[in-house]
């Protein structure tokens, strides 16, 4: 059954903040294999400009995905998660994250199309830090499946 184009606009609550550690980014850096010292070393992202450690651009996907749960779980949509895969993703920073960050996150539904009995959902996640600035927005599009069959 085709999700309701209806949806289309609508805008979840800001989430609770995120605040974003140094190690946690360190962690991320190290699990993706990205040795670059600026996620790890506060003094050699100084040298680069920035007041403490500053995440991969990968890094806000585990929260604006968090985000996103408040679309997948609204009833009133209707998504099968259990049919849901990871279309796409991008972002567009206005500066990196970094570590003090107390992130949240705006969700929008931007898109909702059909395509060979598939939904396609597009949500936007706004993220803003504590004292309201912009740092990044992502786009996450969902494939929900088509039954087998239809």
């Amino acid at each position: 059954m085709a999700l309701d184009q209806s949806f289309v606009g609508r805008t979840y609550p800001p989430t609770p903040p995120y605040e974003v550690g140094r190690e946690k980014i360190r962690e991320f850096a190290e699990a993706i294999g990205d040795a670059n010292p600026a996620y790890a070393d506060t003094e050699a992202a100084k040298a680069l400009g920035h007041p403490d450690v500053i995440a991969p651009p990968t890094f806000v996907f585990a929260i604006t995905f968090k985000a996103a749960g408040a679309v997948i779980e609204d009833p009133q949509l209707g998504l099968d998660y259990s049919r849901v895969v990871h279309g796409d993703q991008k972002f567009a920073y206005t500066r990196p994250v970094r570590a003090g960050d107390r992130l949240s996150v705006t969700s929008t539904i931007e898109a909702i199309k059909s395509l060979a009995g598939n939904d396609i959902l597009d949500i936007r996640g706004e993220v803003h830090d504590a004292s309201g600035e912009h740092v990044v927005t992502a786009w996450t599009k969902l494939v929900s499946r088509a039954p087998e069959g239809a």
